[in-house]
């Protein structure tokens, strides 16, 4: 799944179950919000919370994304670092092993189909 897709997808849920549960909440306790003297409407006091969870999600999918992203390449650094130092210790016995290879493999006979 791509991540645009998976983004899309988030903000869709997190809009539909803060209707969903906003609404049921308001309807099933009774709750009536005021802005100073006027009564807010129900689908516009859930739209205002559905609007800071999609600020939520993009800011959560935000940081998941750089924390684990500068995880993985401090590791792969790491582990780069490691291999090329051990490249750069054992290269002459790696250069010798690599030219016996060459030299001493079977050269397999060509038949010649004339």
């Amino acid at each position: 799944m791509s991540f645009f897709k998976a983004l899309c997808l988030a903000i869709f849920a997190s809009i539909f179950l803060t209707y969903v549960l906003g609404i049921s909440l308001l309807e099933w306790l009774n709750i009536n919000i005021y802005m100073g003297d006027s009564l807010i409407e129900p689908l516009k006091a859930i739209s205002i919370s559905a609007l800071v969870m999609v600020i939520i999600t993009l800011v959560t999918i935000a940081i998941v994304i750089s924390v684990f992203g500068g995880v993985i390449f401090i590791t792969l650094l790491i582990l780069g670092s490691i291999a090329m130092a051990l490249i750069g210790v054992f290269w002459p016995i790696l250069l010798a092993a690599g030219a016996i290879w060459l030299l001493a493999k079977d050269k397999q006979p060509t038949l010649n189909n004339a």
